[in-house]
């Protein structure tokens, strides 16, 4: 996995603009991976995507995710913070079929989820969802909600890091619920944070010393903030 250059954070954002999260995940990755094609990025079980993206966050942002959610009872904002160097120790799935009630599925996929993303129906998305998984070669069957839930529970078991759950507690009403840790999203978040703070500095250098984008870029983190202390003293 490389290190991404100024340069990349502004080809993402500007790339990213108008996708949505799953892609943008995908985006990031194949900045960081660019020998891997996108679509086999996409065919990744869920659980390596997400152990990808958590090194990806360590390796240029740092092992701290911090974020900001709302008590669903009493809409207090709440901030949590984790180690994001944990997800990106963890074992990845072995991507072995899962042999359930005489069927087998492969792991859910990046492309998977794309394609149940517009189902309103809960049930009826994860019936989408099984039957893009299945992989062994009998007809069409009529799953029970008693399928449903155990093929869900052996795919999450043979891939843990498909989905972390947290548990919180809000500290004002002392409500717990969990919440789904979206590794990609705050990936992004960083991207965007970083994109925004470069075209700043681009801004007030080149309107300062009439540099152009590339010549403010190519200086380092070091020299550019010195410009910066300059031009703001």
């Amino acid at each position: 996995m490389r290190s991404l250059s100024n340069m990349d954070f502004l080809n993402l954002w500007e790339g990213g603009a108008g996708l949505g999260p799953l892609d943008r995940g995908l985006l990031a990755l194949g900045a960081a991976l660019p020998d891997t094609p996108r679509d086999t990025l996409a065919d990744w079980p869920l659980g390596l995507r997400n152990r990808s993206l958590a090194e990806l966050q360590c390796a240029v942002f740092g092992r701290d995710l911090q974020g900001w959610v709302s008590c669903p009872r009493c809409a207090e904002k709440l901030e949590f913070q984790l180690d994001g160097g944990a997800l990106a120790l963890e074992k990845p799935p072995a991507g072995e079929p899962v042999e359930v009630g005489g069927h087998s599925f492969r792991l859910p996929t990046s492309r998977d989820v794309a394609g149940v993303a517009r189902e309103t129906d809960a049930r009826a998305a994860a019936v989408r969802l099984i039957e893009s998984c299945r992989v062994d070669p009998s007809g069409p069957v009529e799953w029970s909600d008693a399928d449903i839930e155990e093929i869900g529970e052996c795919l999450a078991a043979a891939d843990p890091l498909a989905e972390t759950r947290l548990t919180l507690r809000c500290a004002e009403c002392s409500h717990e619920w969990e919440e789904s840790l979206d590794i990609a999203g705050f990936v992004w978040q960083e991207v965007e944070a970083r994109a925004n703070r470069l075209l700043r500095d681009i801004h007030t250098l080149a309107a300062a010393y009439g540099w152009t984008e590339s010549e403010v870029l190519r200086l380092s983190e070091a020299r550019r903030g010195l410009y910066l202390d300059m031009v703001r003293a």
